[in-house]
Parts: structure tokens; sequence; C-alpha cells
């Protein structure tokens, strides 16, 4: 699911990006920094949707970098055990892990996919059904539900399937 939330950071700044744009360095930095980040108590940061405020910056001792605390808005993703999400299938292979690029990797083994699904080796390894009327290959599009997670400090892993009611191929490019 997608969060809207208030997070806070501790910003180090290079003295030479001091000046007029000073905010919009941080910002920058901030952005540059965070967004695509994982972290096991939120989740994936999608993206900053706004700054609510610039602390006053602390000289670090020692060195010429200032430190500035930060409160931002940002959208989250964090997966839940039982959602049912839509994914671009970016990696298949004989061991039956199915990579998925939606912010992160899903893997599915052989019992979480349709009985009669077999894998077939060649120019474009994929999972063809019996019929052959359902082909799981690079860049097809697939519904999954989320059937388990794991967290850990940057991670989230997750475990899903495809083969209840209404999952599996929703798209495939190389059909049309």
């Amino acid at each position: 699911m997608f969060f809207h939330i208030v997070l806070e950071r501790n910003m180090q700044l290079n003295p030479r990006f001091f000046g007029r744009n000073l905010r919009e360095n941080l910002v920058s930095k901030l952005m540059k920094d965070v967004e695509g980040t994982c972290s096991g108590r939120h989740g994936f940061v999608v993206a900053i949707t706004g700054i609510e405020s610039v602390g006053n910056g602390l000289v670090r001792n020692g060195t010429a970098f200032v430190t500035f605390p930060l409160k931002y808005q940002c959208v989250v993703f964090r997966p839940f055990k039982g959602q049912i999400l839509e994914a671009v299938v970016t990696l298949v292979n004989k061991a039956m892990s199915i990579s998925f690029m939606y912010l992160y990797d899903f893997f599915f083994w052989l019992h979480l996919i349709p009985d009669d699904t077999e894998f077939q080796a060649g120019d474009m390894l994929n999972y063809t059904t019996s019929d052959g009327s359902v082909k799981i290959q690079k860049e097809c599009e697939v519904r999954l539900k989320i059937i388990g997670t794991r967290v850990d400090a940057t991670e989230i892993f997750c475990v899903g399937t495809i083969k209840d009611d209404f999952l599996g191929v929703i798209n495939d490019p190389a059909a049309a």
C-alpha cells in the first residue's frame, strides 16, 4: 500500500553549497539520497512531496560540514500479506524464481504457479501452460498476491502467488 507520511533526516552539507540556493541544494541532496531507498520500518520511499521545515544548521567539530535537520513529506510503498499487485516480469529462470519490477523483487516457487505450467528453455525463457494459452516471460504484466513478507533493516522481501482466481498474466506484449 502507498502511504503519505512525514519523516525526519539530518543532512550534511559542504560549505561550498551555501549561498542563495542553500535550501534548493538541501532539497536536491535529500531527493538524491532518499528517493528509491528502503526502510524496513516505513517501506520504499517513492517520492518526496514537500519540505515541512529546515532547522538551523550545526557546524560539525573538526570538519567544515554543517548538519541541517529536515522534516519532509514523502510517499512510501509498504507491501502487506494478502495485497494484490500488478507488476512486470524482469527475470525468469529454471529454479522458478520470477523477479518482478514494481519497487522490489518477488519470488515464486513451483507450487505458487498453476499446476499445468512448465519451464520452456530457448531464446526466451518462460513458463507455459500445457495448452499454450498462457506464457509467463520477460516483459509480461502479471497480477499477483503477496502471501508472505520478511522485513530487514534496509530491505523488504516478498513471496507471492499467481495460482489463485483472477491472478496471473494480464498483458503479454509478445502476443500483441
